[in-house]
C-alpha cells in the first residue's frame, strides 16, 4: 500500500531573513518613531500550499513596527513541526534566508526504491544552489526512511524464517543505506557552509554600516559652508547606507537608533526650509494614502498567505515614508492601522479554523483506522469474501486520500495504524490465494488498478488530457488476459461504468457549452453597445476604472459562434484603443496645467526660472535630435515585412517625441508667460494664470 502524498512530504523548515532597516530621508527630516523593538525585525514568512495534499506548517513569524508608533502584531501561536531528528529541527532555526520555495518543484518518491533514492539524492546534490534543493531533500529522506524500515524488516523476518533465532539476529545499515548517510552528511555540511557564508556577510556588512556612521558623525562636525556640497555628501551616505544588505540579528535596534539619532542631527543643523518641509510632508501624506488604500484593498484578498505577505511589504514601505502634516499624522495612521489589524485578524481566525478542520480530520480517520480494524478482525474464508473485503478497504483508503491533512504530531503515527491494519490484510490475502494461478491473480490485480485510475479520471473535467488516459486505459485493458470467471463481468462492469461515466460527462459538458454560445453573442452585443454609448467625466483615474470594468464584463462572458468571434473581438478592442486615445490627451493637458501651478510657487526667482528654461529647451532639442535620426534610419529601409515591422516600431517613437515637445513647448510658453506677467503685471490676472487656447495645444 502507498502512504498517501500529503504524508510523503516533509514539513518545509523556517528560516528567518533579516531586514536591514534603512531610513530613506528624501530632502526633508526623517519622521521621528518609536524605537524599534526586536519584534521589528523583518522576519520572512513560510510559504504554505492552500491545498488538502500538503502538510500543515504553521509560520512562526512576527510582523514587523512601524513608524508612528506602530504596535508590532503578536505572533500566532502555532504548533512547532515535528522533524526528523532534534539536529533538523534545530537547523530549521537558522538564519538561512527562505529560499523560493513556492519556485521549488514537489517530487513524489513514495515509490521509489532505496538504490533509486540514493541516485536521486546524488543527483539533487549536483544543484549549484543548495537552498533550492531542501524541500526535496526532506521528502526523499523521508521515503528512504519508510523504504529502510521495510528492508529491515523484511531481512529480519527471512532470517526468522530460515530457522533464526530472533536474539541472535544483528540488524543494521547495510551498504545502501549507508550510501544513503553519506550523501546526506554531504547535503548537511554544504547547507551548514551556505548559512556560515551567509552569517559573515552580515558582519561585512555591519563593519560597513558601523563606518558609514562614523562618516555621517564627521559630515554633522564638519564646518562646510557650502549647504549643496553638504547635502549632496548626505545623499550619498544614504544610498549607501540603503544598499548594503542585513546585519546580525542582535546589532539591527542600535544600528537603527544610531542613524536616526544622527539623521535628526544632520537636519537640525541645515535647519532645512520650512515651506520645503511643508511640501515634503504634503508628497508623504499622499504616499501614506496610497499606501492605506493598498491595505484596504488586501482585506478582501482571497490568500490569506499573499495578503499578509504583501501587507508586510507595505509596513516596510511606510517605515521609509517621512513625517506628514501634524494634523493629518493621527488619521492617516489610524486609517492604515485599521487596514492591518483587520488583515492580522483574519490571518489569526484562518489558522484557528484550519486547526479546529484538523483535529475533525483526526476523528475521521481514527474512525477509518477502526473500521479497518473490524474488517480485519477475522480474515474471510471465501474468494467473495476476500473480495468484499478488499472492496470495501478500498474504498476506505480512497475516503482516506479525500480527509484533510490532521494536526502534525499525530500524523504519522495514525498513518501507520490504518496502513499496518490494511497492510496485513493484503498480507493474509496474499497467502489464502497461493494456490490461485499467478496470472489470473496478476491480471486481476492489474484490472483493478485500471478500475481506480478509471474512477479517478471520471471525476476530471480537462477533458482532452483525460479522454487520452481513458483511451489509453482501455487498450492496456484489451492485451491484459482473463481473469477468474467469478470476478469478470463484476470487474468489466466497473471499469465500463467509469468510461461511461466520463464520457456521459464529457457529451453533456459539450452540448450545454454550444447551447450557451447564442445567449453569450447577445451579451457582449450588450457590452459593446454600452461601452459606445458611454459617457466619461473629467476624472482620469476613474475613466480608467470604468474601462477596466468593461474589460473584466467582456472577458467572464463565455464562447460565442465562431462566425462572430474575430469580429466582435476586432471592434471591442477598436473601441477601447479609441478611449486610450481620447485619456492621453486629457492627461497631457493636466500635466500642463500642473506644471502651471508648480511656476507659479517659484515666481520671481530669475534664476530658478532661467534653469527651468535651459532644461525645458536641452530636452526639446534632444527629442527633436532623435526624430531627425529615427527618420534618418527610415531611409535605408528596403521593403521587406521585417522591414515593415522596424518602420512601424520607429513611426511609434517618432509620434511619442511629438507628443512629448508639445508637452514641453506648452511648459515653456506657460514659464514665458508667468515671467511676463510677474515683471508686467496688467491686472488681478496674470499671463499665468489666463486660461490655455487652443492655440497652445501642438
Amino acid at each position: 500500500m502507498e502512504e498517501p502524498k500529503e504524508m510523503q512530504n516533509e514539513a518545509m523548515e523556517t528560516t528567518d531573513t533579516q531586514a536591514a532597516i534603512t531610513e530613506n530621508v528624501p530632502e526633508t527630516l526623517a519622521e521621528p518613531s518609536a524605537e524599534p523593538t526586536q519584534a521589528e525585525e523583518s522576519t520572512s514568512e513560510l510559504e504554505h500550499t492552500e491545498n488538502n495534499q500538503t502538510m500543515n506548517e504553521q509560520p512562526a513569524e512576527t510582523a514587523a513596527p512601524l513608524q508612528d508608533n506602530e504596535p508590532a502584531p503578536e505572533p500566532e501561536s502555532e504548533a512547532q513541526p515535528k522533524a526528523e531528528t532534534v539536529q533538523e529541527n534545530a537547523e530549521s532555526q537558522t538564519t538561512e534566508p527562505a529560499a523560493t520555495q513556492d519556485e521549488e518543484p514537489t517530487v513524489d518518491y513514495s515509490n521509489r526504491t532505496r538504490e533509486e533514492l540514493v541516485e536521486d539524492l546524488r543527483e539533487l546534490l549536483q544543484t549549484p544552489d543548495i537552498t533550492s534543493i531542501k524541500n526535496r531533500v526532506a521528502a526523499l529522506k523521508l521515503s528512504f526512511n519508510n523504504a529502510d524500515k521495510e528492508a529491515k524488516k523484511a531481512a529480519f523476518d527471512k532470517f526468522i524464517e530460515e530457522g533464526g533465532n530472533k536474539d541472535e539476529y544483528e540488524g543494521g545499515d547495510d551498504a545502501i543505506a549507508e550510501s544513503f548517510k553519506k550523501e546526506y552528511s554531504t547535503y548537511r555540511e554544504r547547507r551548514q557552509k551556505h548559512i556560515d557564508e551567509i552569517e559573515a556577510q552580515k558582519q561585512k556588512n555591519l563593519e560597513q554600516k558601523q563606518a558609514i556612521l562614523e562618516e555621517l558623525r564627521k559630515l554633522i562636525d564638519s564646518d562646510n559652508e557650502s549647504l549643496k556640497q553638504t547635502y549632496d555628501e548626505f545623499n550619498a551616505i544614504q544610498d549607501r547606507w540603503k544598499a548594503i544588505g542585513d546585519v546580525p540579528r542582535t546589532e539591527i535596534n542600535g544600528l537603527w537608533q544610531n542613524y536616526h539619532f544622527l539623521v535628526e542631527q544632520f537636519f537640525g543643523k541645515v535647519r532645512m526650509n520650512k515651506e520645503l518641509m511643508l511640501l515634503d510632508q504634503k508628497k508623504n501624506l499622499e504616499s501614506k494614502t496610497l499606501l492605506c488604500e493598498k491595505a484596504e484593498e488586501l482585506i478582501v484578498e482571497t490568500s490569506i498567505t499573499k495578503a499578509f505577505k504583501e501587507l508586510q511589504s507595505l509596513r516596510e514601505q511606510w517605515r521609509e515614508i517621512g513625517p506628514v502634516p501634524v494634523e493629518q499624522n493621527d488619521e492617516i495612521w489610524a486609517r492604515f492601522r485599521n487596514a492591518a489589524n483587520q488583515i492580522d485578524e483574519r490571518r489569526k481566525e484562518f489558522y484557528e479554523q484550519r486547526h479546529e478542520e484538523q483535529e475533525k480530520n483526526l476523528l475521521a480517520k481514527q474512525a477509518l483506522v477502526e473500521k479497518v480494524n473490524e474488517l480485519t478482525a477475522e480474515m474471510p474464508t471465501t474468494a467473495k469474501g476476500w473480495n468484499e473485503t478488499s472492496a470495501e478497504l478500498d474504498e476506505l483508503l480512497k475516503v482516506w486520500k479525500s480527509i484533510g491533512p490532521v494536526p502534525k504530531e499525530q500524523n504519522e503515527e495514525i498513518w501507520n495504524t490504518f496502513k499496518g491494519g490494511i497492510d496485513r490484510f493484503y498480507a493474509e490475502k496474499k497467502q489464502h490465494f497461493e494456490s490461485v494461478k499467478d496470472e489470473q491473480t496478476e491480471n486481476y490485480n492489474k484490472k483493478i488498478d485500471l478500475c481506480l485510475q478509471a474512477e479517478a479520471i471520471a471525476k476530471r473535467e480537462d477533458w482532452k488530457k483525460a479522454t487520452d488516459e481513458l483511451l489509453k486505459l482501455q487498450e492496456e485493458w484489451k492485451h491484459i488476459g482473463p481473469v477468474n470467471r467469478k470476478v469478470s463481468e463484476k470487474i468489466w462492469q466497473r471499469f465500463r461504468g467509469a468510461c461511461d461515466e466520463f464520457f456521459n460527462k464529457k457529451s453533456e459538458y459539450f452540448n450545454a457549452l454550444r447551447g450557451s454560445e447564442q445567449e453569450n453573442l447577445q451579451k457582449k452585443e450588450a457590452i459593446l453597445a454600452e461601452l459606445k454609448s458611454y459617457s466619461f467625466g473629467e476624472n482620469k483615474d476613474e475613466n480608467l476604472d470604468a474601462i477596466k470594468d468593461f474589460q473584466r464584463r467582456w472577458m467572464e462572458v463565455g464562447y460565442v459562434p465562431i462566425a462572430e468571434k474575430q469580429r466582435l473581438q476586432k471592434e471591442f478592442r477598436d473601441t477601447i484603443n479609441g478611449l486610450f486615445e481620447q485619456l492621453k490627451i486629457s492627461a497631457r493637458e493636466a500635466e500642463a496645467n500642473a506644471y502651471r501651478e508648480r511656476i507659479r510657487s517659484v515666481a520671481g526667482n530669475r534664476q530658478a526660472a532661467n534653469g527651468e528654461r535651459d532644461n525645458l529647451n536641452e530636452q526639446i532639442q534632444k527629442l527633436r535630435n532623435d526624430i531627425n535620426l529615427w527618420e534618418n534610419n527610415l531611409g535605408f529601409l528596403a521593403s521587406s515585412k521585417q522591414a515593415d515591422l522596424l518602420k512601424e516600431e520607429f513611426e511609434k517613437k517618432m509620434q511619442s517625441a511629438r507628443q512629448q515637445i508639445a508637452l514641453l513647448e506648452a511648459k515653456l510658453k506657460i514659464l514665458n508667460e508667468t515671467e511676463k506677467a510677474e515683471s508686467h503685471p496688467t491686472g488681478n490676472e496674470t499671463a499665468a494664470d489666463a486660461p490655455e487656447t487652443k492655440q497652445d495645444e501642438k
